[in-house]
């Protein structure tokens, strides 16, 4: 079992179900109103959790009702939330996606809680990243507490997996530098390289490019075309998607980032093996609506393969 610890985000997501997307300066009557758990940090520990990691948190909260219902969920899924913080006069970080009947969404965020997470409280959890066997991390919080996290994780040979969303307008060499395993999708992957992806000679430059870096492993999801795989010491390759008729993408990618590292050997010799796993449990996300509430766990993964 792989010990997981996602350094990251965490959101009570509104959710709001319309036909289309609205356009600018329109207004649409919704389908269906929900709210739940969601940012892209919680979304990935909880299919971590729910796909066999032993699954640990880091990361802040306000201290509002936002933030109990979100550690109600974390707990439901057996995550260790010793590593989280709650911050009086805060607000919990908070998320409204719209969804269409065709599956695309649209979101807005707002950081709350999230983008107060301090180097000093990332310090006081060293020994939860240092007893890790990955650490994952998003876009979603303060960056500084990010590298600070990935330099523990590097002290201690813990393998770092940075997933660069949402899309950075700059990104730090030196968090670069930190990490082990980086996943974009086409988007994200052109923001830090800058050459868009058409063709599969693109994405072969584009990775070559990481490596230079210093990257070890790059994994870049292509939505419904699979995912591509490039690592310096294995080689490179294309694991298809699994197709099916999607109702909500929101954490489509997340639960797949979640999967992936539960079954990810330490060696990544087994990456394809790893990448058709994610694929599959992400497959099931996107026919179902919301974020946390759509992961799905091992054992619906395994009856459905």
């Amino acid at each position: 079992m792989n010990k997981i610890t996602v350094l990251g985000s965490m959101n009570l997501d509104t959710t709001i179900r319309t036909e289309r997307l609205p356009k600018p300066g329109e207004t649409l009557h919704s389908k269906e109103m929900f709210t739940g758990g969601g940012g892209k940090g919680a979304n990935q520990a909880i299919a971590a959790a729910r796909n066999g990691g032993q699954v640990s948190f880091i990361g802040a909260l306000g201290d509002d009702i936002s933030a109990k219902m979100i550690l109600e969920l974390l707990k439901e899924d057996d995550i260790n939330i010793q590593g989280i913080k709650q911050l009086k006069d805060t607000r919990t970080g908070s998320a409204y996606v719209i969804v269409d009947d065709k599956g695309e969404n649209s979101i807005v965020i707002h950081g709350g809680a999230n983008m107060k997470l301090s180097d000093k409280h990332i310090n006081g959890v060293n020994h939860v990243i240092s007893e890790s066997d990955f650490l994952v991390s998003q876009l979603e919080t303060n960056l500084l507490s990010i590298e600070k996290g990935f330099e523990i994780a590097k002290k201690a040979n813990v393998i770092t997996v940075l997933n660069p969303a949402p899309a950075p307008k700059q990104i730090s060499e030196k968090l670069l530098q930190l990490t082990d395993v980086l996943v974009p999708n086409e988007t994200e992957l052109e923001m830090i390289t800058g050459i868009k992806v058409t063709k599969q000679k693109e994405l072969d430059s584009a990775a070559q490019i990481i490596h230079q870096m210093g990257i070890q492993g790059l994994i870049v999801t292509l939505g419904s075309k699979g995912a591509f795989y490039s690592f310096t010491n294995i080689g490179n390759g294309f694991v298809p998607a699994i197709k099916v008729e999607a109702k909500d993408t929101t954490a489509a990618g997340d639960t797949f980032i979640g999967a992936l590292v539960t079954k990810l050997s330490l060696d990544m010799n087994n990456i394809e093996e790893a990448i058709n796993y994610g694929n599959k449990a992400s497959s099931l996300t996107v026919q179902r609506y919301g974020a946390q509430p759509s992961i799905p766990y091992e054992s619906e993964v395994n009856i459905n393969s």
